[in-house]
């Protein structure tokens, strides 16, 4: 843990989207494919459907659904994050997508006006005390029937163990409050949701992929990654 409180100043005023993220802004990076498959596997909505990606930094699953869904609503607290994509934006020809720089806890979104919330690699950013909060608004934003998907690093995987420790891997100090599973449930079930599926994901990393794929029902440290969908009664 960092001595000093991670916010909206640190993501506006570091490198955090600039330096070392290029397979972060590459749809076609072996991890952004990955980690597209994967959270796109937790819920993949229809034609039909409003989607919106809090936390949504680089654009990723507002640049992948934006042409499938009939609308794609991006939002950050950070306005470096959304003058990023905005730019993008701006030389695409995509249609229906729009971005929001607003607080995932209070976005000022209409109520009852999404059918899917996406919040991937957004909760370890997240204190406890604003968790629940960010929580709450997804489940104000959806429709009755609406659907909430969570993917988040596992803590208790040895490679996140590593990089905690600074060992092999770098510490991402904005990883500040990492979820057990059961902590996720409890985190949605208190909102008002209902819980489909909640499950562990094998990493993107060839040999070690088929090893968590087999292993990891049974030892913990092979769990990579955290999947869950919920659903607003």
């Amino acid at each position: 843990m960092t001595d000093e409180r991670i916010g909206r100043e640190f993501y506006d005023q570091s490198d955090y989207f600039e330096g070392g993220t290029e397979h972060l802004q590459d749809l076609n990076s072996p991890f952004q494919k990955y980690r597209i498959d994967k959270v796109l596997q937790i819920y993949e909505p229809g034609p039909e459907e409003r989607v919106l990606d809090l936390g949504c930094g680089w654009g990723t699953f507002c640049w992948v659904l934006g042409p499938r869904v009939a609308e794609m609503v991006g939002v950050d607290f950070s306005r470096k994050s959304i003058d990023l994509c905005e730019r993008k934006l701006a030389g695409s020809a995509l249609e229906g997508v729009s971005f929001l720089c607003a607080d995932a806890r209070d976005t000022g979104l209409e109520a009852e006006s999404f059918d899917l919330v996406i919040a991937a690699d957004l909760v370890e950013h997240l204190y406890p005390e604003d968790s629940q909060a960010v929580v709450v608004e997804a489940f104000r934003v959806l429709k009755p029937g609406g659907r909430l998907s969570l993917w988040t690093p596992h803590r208790g995987h040895f490679l996140e163990m590593l990089k905690a420790r600074n060992i092999l891997l770098r510490r991402d100090v904005s990883h500040v409050d990492y979820k057990s599973l059961e902590r996720l449930e409890r985190l949605v079930l208190g909102a008002g949701f209902e819980v489909e599926r909640a499950y562990y994901a094998e990493s993107h990393i060839g040999g070690l992929r088929s090893v968590e794929r087999a292993l990891q029902r049974w030892v913990p440290i092979l769990r990579r990654r955290i999947a869950l969908l919920a659903r607003r009664p």
